[in-house]
């Protein structure tokens, strides 16, 4: 998962990209909010965690701007304001969970994980591809016929970009974007879907010519 982190106290900051790196998470960390803002625009994120009092742009207000913008990706917000209205202000505002300081990192896990699942798979972790065949998206397991599916990290990627998605065609943009970050040769893009399609059961995942990748279920 790609997370996008704002919080301005360097030793909290640090705690919470180490720990969640640990969990195979891939994390971008900021302590200002305007910068935190247009990185969302730079790169694609699957959650947001918002400290509130921030330098520039506080989480509430970068979090209303990004809905305005239809930018809907769940966040959560952590502060140390433990006011009712605070916490009524953060869901106004958009966001899925709201989590008082100090808190433990793992239930900062426990937390990250409900609202992945919650906004993206309708309330389920294990998602269903195929007859027999699953994936654990908090477990990041592929099973078919009760057997693991040992997926690459990259292969891994590309397949939660797929269920994200699913029912909608996955182009090669989308792929760069929310894979690599970054800009790669198409035909890269290909080999890797490739790879990913041999290990699954033929069909899982279809070619829409000229658009890009889809999986229907």
């Amino acid at each position: 998962m790609k997370i996008l982190l704002l919080e301005d106290e360097y030793s909290l900051r640090i705690s919470v990209i180490e720990f969640l790196e640990d969990l195979g998470h891939e994390v971008d960390g900021f302590m200002d909010g305007l910068e935190a803002f247009d990185a969302v625009f730079d790169k694609s994120y699957d959650l947001l965690l918002l400290d509130v009092n921030v330098p520039s742009l506080s989480g509430f207000d970068l979090l209303q701007n990004l809905r305005k913008e239809n930018v809907k990706m769940p966040a959560i917000f952590f502060t140390s304001m433990v006011g009712i209205e605070n916490l009524k202000e953060g869901y106004k505002r958009g966001c899925c969970d709201y989590i008082r300081k100090p808190f433990d990192l793992l239930e900062l896990e426990l937390r990250i994980d409900q609202a992945y699942a919650s906004f993206y798979l309708d309330d389920s972790a294990v998602v269903f591809l195929a007859e027999e065949l699953s994936y654990d998206a908090i477990k990041s397991k592929l099973m078919y016929k009760g057997a693991e599916i040992v997926l690459r990290k990259t292969e891994k990627d590309m397949l939660e970009v797929l269920i994200k998605h699913k029912n909608s065609v996955v182009s090669t943009q989308m792929f760069q974007d929310e894979v690599w970050g970054e800009y790669v040769e198409p035909a890269t893009v290909r080999v890797q879907v490739n790879n990913l399609r041999q290990k699954l059961p033929e069909g899982v995942i279809q070619n829409r010519r000229g658009l890009g990748y889809i999986i229907e279920r």
